[in-house]
């Protein structure tokens, strides 16, 4: 079978080549996405495109008539009937026609792709289609979009554009999160961009019910933005000092926001306390965007803002200023008990979860107060708090790290060792997922049902913090590994990624530590000593004590 597959295309080619057309394949992407690729023909310096693959990807109904070599092409309020041959053709039942006839090869019909450009079938299935010669474009009906990131040794900058007057309100709900809404707008397509620098760490831009939002996690040195807009442009701009103004306009638009000193020694590299851990990849729906001083990534073609003192002049129109008060300057950590009140957790020979993780977790507490951390627990009694409402009291304490403390429990005895999460749609194995399933099992405990449309509003935040909450992992799981006394395992594969509820809508980087497995005889031993609970706390400590210096809290 595999010797006739070259000799069909040979035969396809040839009949092409007889009729002087050349076959090539576009690619296909919708809201940015590659959505594959379609095959196309050129002839008379006219572009053809498989009609019944482009218009179903796009969104259409397609019904094919083999005998009649005749297709039709439908959407909401819309119908178009094509017939090999012909450029005549029927548009919601009035005779049109197409740039040239439409081509039959085999049983598949190729239409102008021109067709796809009409202003009645984008406004049909509701999206904007470009063709650029290579691949046909889809995006949303949309009225803002990010243009360009740009940065230099003094700034990073990501730039807007809006086919009407941009209105937007600014926060910052922690110390490395800034959030920008643009209400009612709706953005060209989602994105989660990696930019790597001083300034700013990454940024996603998506679409809510609420309007276009733009979240940013500063890097190590942006420790002012500020919100400059005009008209229909509008820039975000990250830095280490103030900077003056690009966008200048009649009254202050800017929304700075004074953040912690950077100690000197903040920039060592991550990656020194244990590359194989803190370096692994994680599929988290970012792009990679390393964006050089001096660099401009433009998302289309157009004039480039440049940094302050090299492009300004641009009218003024008024934008809403918003103010916020300055940023906590200690690192805010809310601690939360895994479990508690009705709800034990895993109970094996006597011993209940929501016990282990009480007595480990006001270890851990009483550390970090200490040592000069601002710090809450979400229960400090043997008490049931649904698992919606811990995550809400860290978003309310503007918590700069949450730490979910539990120990984990198998059906396999021979299942043991220390084990630290992040929060991801996708779980790293079985094993993984069986883990979250077993911690998620305490919203049956809840008496509010559980809100479908919260849950999805607040997971949309998910992506800002799982670079950051993969690296707070990898420092407690070291940590854990340098903690003599403890007898707990540490393996390899110690750092993992599944999908916890509890971890859902935490708006800062959010860890859950599996101290060990009660179902093990051996870790359940330990893990109800109180020396071995101290030093267990005391490794996780270690590693949130290492991540906060790495990224400047402390010296």
């Amino acid at each position: 079978m595999k010797r006739l597959v070259p000799f069909f295309f040979a035969v396809i080619l040839g009949m092409l080549a007889q009729t002087g057309y050349s076959q090539q394949r576009a690619s296909l992407q919708i809201y940015g996405d590659r959505a594959g690729t379609i095959d196309t023909l050129s002839k008379d310096e006219v572009t053809y495109v498989d009609v019944q693959k482009a218009a179903r990807k796009l969104g259409a109904n397609v019904v094919v008539f083999a005998r009649s070599k005749q297709t039709k092409v439908s959407a909401p309020g819309f119908t178009a009937l094509f017939t090999a041959d012909s450029a005549d053709y029927m548009l919601n039942g009035q005779p049109t026609q197409l740039t040239g006839p439409v081509q039959a090869v085999k049983n598949r019909l190729f239409v102008p792709v021109d067709f796809f450009l009409l202003p009645s079938f984008q406004q049909a299935v509701s999206k904007e289609i470009s063709w650029t010669g290579t691949a046909l474009q889809a995006e949303r009906t949309f009225d803002f979009e990010r243009t360009d990131a740009i940065s230099t040794t003094e700034e990073t900058q990501l730039a807007f554009d809006a086919r009407r007057t941009i209105l937007w309100r600014a926060s910052q709900p922690n110390g490395h999160t800034v959030e920008v809404v643009f209400p009612d707008f709706v953005v060209k397509r989602d994105e989660n961009l990696r930019l790597k620098t001083d300034f700013l760490a990454s940024a996603s831009v998506r679409q809510e019910p609420r309007g276009a939002v733009l979240r940013a996690v500063l890097g190590k040195q942006g420790k002012k933005w500020t919100v400059e807009s005009q008209d229909k442009r509008l820039l975000f701009r990250v830095s280490a000092k103030p900077l003056a103004p690009i966008l200048t306009a009649e009254t202050d638009l800017t929304s700075a926001m004074d953040l912690p000193e950077e100690p000197e020694n903040a920039t060592e590299e991550l990656a020194a306390a244990n590359p194989s851990v803190l370096d692994e990849e994680v599929d988290d729906g970012f792009e990679e965007m390393e964006v050089p001083a001096g660099a401009v990534i433009s998302a289309k073609q157009g004039p480039v803002i440049k940094s302050a003192g090299q492009s300004t002049a641009l009218s003024v129109s008024a934008a809403p200023e918003t103010k916020i008060s300055a940023v906590h300057k200690k690192m805010r950590i809310m601690v939360d008990p895994g479990h508690g009140g009705k709800d034990s957790g895993a109970v094996r020979v006597r011993v209940r979860e929501k016990d282990i993780n009480l007595a480990v977790a006001k270890e851990l507490t009483e550390l970090l107060k200490k040592n000069g951390f601002q710090v809450k627990m979400t229960r400090t009694t043997d008490v049931f708090i649904p698992l919606s409402d811990r995550s809400k009291m860290s978003n309310k304490f503007k918590a700069d790290l949450f730490v979910s403390v539990h120990a984990n429990a198998a059906r396999n005895r021979t299942a043991h060792g220390f084990e630290v999460y992040f929060r991801s749609e996708k779980a790293t194995d079985k094993e993984a997922a069986d883990t979250a399933a077993l911690e998620n099992e305490a919203m049956q405990y809840e008496e509010v049902h559980y809100n479908f449309v919260e849950a999805l509003l607040q997971s949309l935040a998910k992506n800002e913090y799982v670079n950051e909450s993969s690296k707070l992992a990898g420092y407690v799981r070291n940590s854990i590994e340098k903690q003599s006394g403890t007898g707990i395992a540490i393996k390899n594969t110690s750092v993992r990624q599944a999908n916890f509820y509890v971890l859902k809508g935490v708006q800062s980087p959010a860890i859950l530590v599996e101290l060990g497995y009660l179902s093990n005889q051996a870790d359940r031993e330990r893990l109800v000593q109180k020396a071995v609970q101290k030093k267990m706390a005391q490794g996780i400590y270690n590693g949130i004590h290492n991540y906060a210096q790495k990224e400047g809290w402390i010296n």
